[in-house]
């Protein structure tokens, strides 16, 4: 690969890196996790899964792109060896998959920024615009935006890649930053940080912490989604690749605490007057059935409540409703709100870029050109996303479904890597010439034990939570049958056709199958 072919300069490459791993897991998901579980307690096991599943992974990731200069399927076709192209592929379908529906998510950002900056949105009509939106075909349209506009960038090659993320990255970081700044102003920010960062230490105990913080790092941090080996494929030859697998998670993480203190110290702040409010129009609880039903059993109406309805109203709940009622009762609230849904835009639209770089790079592999690889992509993920758009009950199916399989996309990984052998991949992959740190047999503990172990438990907790009557119903909306089904559709193609994914790969598989690893391309 000539160097007109990837990134001009490590800064270029982490910032098109991060703005992978950056997306609204980062921003709306991880303050409501880390509120649900505790605050303080939720981060210590939080970093420690970083250390024990984000960052070996993105270590693997960053030294498979650097071996094999090629996609995810090529990558495991040219160090497993052809019968592995189904592992490859899989890892694939699923961040593909992932792209049809998060390009429906890219699109309520991108509406509700418009909304924010035009003055649509308003704290008092927060419910009833997520519903109208929400319920009608209105996020068709900005779906068909957001993927045409990722698919058109993805369209110009690595250079266009560049220099989208070079311009909308630093706009991200000084978006949150201002934000965030704005937040510890606030009356509230001293109680907000005293809970996000008070730990209790008796609490590390529970299992559930700490699953949920795994989980978190694996659908935050972009670790075993493939992303991250499609851009290292870009990368010079000489960059350091250990420390690249450092600086990014680490990087990724310190937006999701930025992101945290933001919701947090707002919430905090603002909680009391809506208690205020709220006890002096009982009418408005209409808007908020959870708080209602709560205070019909006898719940007292006081901040704590409040609280918990507005971290437990899910993801979109606490984004789409909740926000613009909190930024509505703060000085130049409309301002800050518009700045806070243009960066959840600029968030997911960089992530959604990388989905459809990774899909158009398999399609490269496959020896397309990418004027035809990156319109089918992006076609492919309009239409199979337009369901996802006209019903929000079958985009929680897909993002239940794929985002679990993002667990068996990192396991994956680590078996590659133990195939490999952990130590050989770690010497010649990553404790290279070019790497000023060196990884230690640490990481080899990791791949054997840790991360496979970690794989296979988020995914029997996850299938766990649903289990019950109805679980095994191949069309309920989360549930083990519905996963079963679509993950049994999507393996037995892959092993039908995995003979002809083997041959996408621009290399002899002979010494692979043979069990020896290729060098380096440099």
């Amino acid at each position: 690969m000539s160097q007109s072919q990837g990134f001009s300069s490590r800064w270029a490459m982490m910032l098109a890196m991060l703005s992978m791993a950056v997306g609204t897991g980062n921003i709306w998901r991880f303050p409501r996790i880390a509120a649900t579980n505790g605050g303080g307690e939720f981060l210590v096991a939080w970093v420690v899964c970083l250390f024990t599943w984000s960052i070996p992974l993105i270590l693997v990731e960053f030294g498979m792109g650097r071996m094999t200069r090629l996609g995810p399927i090529g990558a495991f076709v040219r160090t497993q060896g052809k019968k592995s192209a189904w592992m490859g592929a899989f890892i694939a379908f699923v961040a593909v998959a992932i792209m049809a529906y998060y390009s429906v998510v890219t699109g309520w950002t991108l509406r509700y920024a418009l909304a924010a900056g035009l003055g649509e949105l308003t704290g008092d009509n927060s419910v009833s615009f997520w519903r109208t939106f929400s319920t009608t075909t209105a996020p068709v349209l900005p779906h068909v935006i957001s993927i045409l506009g990722a698919t058109f960038i993805v369209a110009k090659g690595v250079k266009g890649i560049e220099r989208t993320t070079t311009i909308l990255m630093p706009i991200l970081i000084g978006l949150i930053l201002l934000l965030t700044v704005r937040a510890l102003m606030l009356p509230g920010a001293k109680a907000g940080l005293d809970y996000f960062y008070g730990v209790d230490w008796d609490r590390l105990g529970d299992a559930n912490i700490w699953l949920q913080a795994l989980t978190q790092n694996a659908w935050d941090t972009g670790a075993g989604w493939g992303l991250v080996l499609t851009y290292a494929a870009y990368m010079r030859p000489n960059e350091d690749t250990a420390l690249n697998g450092f600086i990014l998670p680490i990087a990724n993480n310190t937006v999701s605490l930025c992101a945290g203190m933001m919701v947090f110290c707002t919430v905090f702040t603002v909680v009391p007057q809506l208690v205020a409010s709220i006890a002096s129009n009982p009418q408005a609880l209409a808007d908020f059935p959870d708080l209602a039903k709560a205070m019909a059993a006898g719940a007292p109406l006081n901040a704590d409540l409040v609280q918990n309805t507005i971290f437990g109203a899910g993801n979109e709940g606490v984004t789409f409703i909740w926000i613009p009622k909190l930024f509505a009762t703060l000085p130049a609230g409309g301002l800050f709100m518009t700045f806070f849904f243009l960066a959840l835009f600029f968030a997911a639209f960089t992530s959604l870029i990388a989905m459809v770089e990774l899909g158009t790079r398999v399609l490269l592999d496959m020896g397309w050109t990418r004027a035809k690889a990156v319109w089918v992509v992006g076609v492919f993920g309009l239409v199979l996303g337009l369901p996802s758009a006209f019903s929000i009950d079958i985009l929680h199916n897909q993002d239940w479904v794929w985002g679990v399989g993002l667990m068996a996309s990192g396991l994956f990984f680590a078996i590659a890597v133990n195939r490999i052998g952990p130590a050989k991949f770690r010497q010649e992959q990553l404790n290279h010439e070019h790497s000023n740190i060196r990884i230690g047999a640490w990481f080899d503990v990791c791949m054997k034990y840790l991360v496979p172990f970690e794989a296979i438990a988020l995914m029997g907790w996850w299938m766990w939570q649903v289990r019950g009557e109805g679980a095994l119903n191949p069309f309920g909306i989360e549930n083990i049958g519905t996963i079963l089904m679509q993950w049994t559709i999507v393996l037995v193609l892959l092993f039908l056709f995995n003979d002809r994914l083997a041959k996408i790969a621009p290399t002899e598989t002979a010494e692979m199958d043979a069990g020896r690893m290729p060098p380096s391309i440099p």
